[in-house]
């Protein structure tokens, strides 16, 4: 059983940055292909990274802009996220992929 706790989101300006950070307790840490996904008011979850070994993917919307990295040995997954839009603005949360229970997420808000 994975437990996850998501932080670092916030209020942040069109074009601004944020790094969010997921710790991870109750598994082989550096085993897991780990994720960040997202989900905006009125939309489907979506996955935006993920991370296995040295291979990282994104999601074309965030492509360019967005980093996925972990730190194995603190157990914790990285997203550092640049020139931030308005449709960035959602609940993003980290999980295993495939997924598995959910953490609680933490809001990022992009807005003027």
């Amino acid at each position: 059983q994975v437990q996850l706790v998501e932080s670092g989101g916030g209020l942040v300006q069109p074009g601004g940055s944020l790094r969010l950070s997921c710790a991870v307790s109750g598994s082989i840490f550096s085993f897991l292909r780990m994720g960040w996904y997202r989900q905006a008011p009125g939309k489907q979850r979506e996955l935006v990274a993920t991370i296995s070994g040295g291979n990282t993917n994104y999601a074309d919307s965030v492509k360019g802009r967005f980093t996925i990295s972990r730190d194995n040995a603190k157990k914790t997954v990285y997203l550092q996220m640049n020139s931030l839009k308005p449709e960035d603005t959602a609940v993003y949360y980290c999980n295993t992929v495939p997924y598995g229970s959910w953490g609680q997420g933490t809001q990022v808000t992009v807005s003027t």
